[in-house]
């Protein structure tokens, strides 16, 4: 987060819930909870082993993070995910995820990123048009010029953090010359979620939300038009 240069001791009540529900849960990706978010009956199942077997490199991996300020995130956007990673490499024994989380960005085996999401929810989209092999090879550079950066919990798109679905949008741009994703400011979110609970978010923000700050959310990757669903259930 961009944190405004105050005292902590001048902050109040506000910053100091904030820096609660960071310390306690913001952060928390790898402790998710399958009763945070119980999947639909009515969603497919697939095991892991063969939903590796159908993915590709470029293929787009939805899944929800269990910890609440994440929960908030999928809130405000009005759909189940807040999360987002894109596939770096088919050719071991599982895929490799790339993906911006806390504290930094890397790549990610298949299995343990299925694993940190919520019931086990998972969606694969794929690119209309497949990637050629220059492309490919692109995309794998492009994430790579980004490992190790630090998580921008301001998902601010513009910062020299990184957030996850700001880095799916980066990596496809640049090695793949393909846009996933809208960029848009806080006030145009919020201003279109009315079941946002918008003083989460002044809390989130010390007190004020940054309402012209540009962002890119996991729903707006999700839904953008021509992606192709490979698969969208539970896996374990």
């Amino acid at each position: 987060m961009l944190r405004p240069h105050v005292p902590l001791r001048r902050l109040g009540t506000v910053a100091a819930l904030s820096i609660a529900l960071a310390a306690t849960g913001a952060f928390a990706q790898a402790r998710v909870h399958a009763s945070d978010d119980e999947p639909a009956p009515a969603l497919a199942s697939e095991s892991v082993g063969d939903l590796a077997k159908a993915l590709q490199v470029g293929d787009i991996v939805f899944t929800r993070v269990g910890a609440y300020p994440f929960r908030k995130v999928a809130e405000a956007t009005g759909t189940w995910t807040n999360h987002v990673g894109i596939v770096l490499d088919v050719s071991g024994k599982e895929p490799m995820v790339g993906e911006s989380h806390f504290p930094f960005s890397g790549s990610t085996r298949l299995s343990r990123f299925v694993a940190r999401s919520a019931g086990g929810r998972v969606a694969v989209m794929r690119l209309p048009t497949p990637l050629t092999e220059a492309q490919q090879i692109a995309l794998v550079a492009a994430a790579a010029q980004r490992e190790h950066v630090f998580y921008d919990t301001g998902f601010d798109a513009h910062s020299h953090r990184q957030f996850c679905s700001r880095y799916v949008r980066e990596v496809l741009a640049q090695g793949a010359g393909v846009e996933v994703g809208r960029v848009e400011t806080f006030r145009q979110l919020l201003a279109s979620a009315p079941q946002a609970d918008v003083g989460f978010w002044r809390v989130w923000y010390f007190g004020s939300i940054p309402w012209e700050r540009e962002t890119i959310t996991p729903a707006s990757v999700l839904h953008t038009p021509g992606l192709k669903t490979v698969f969208d259930g539970t896996a374990a």
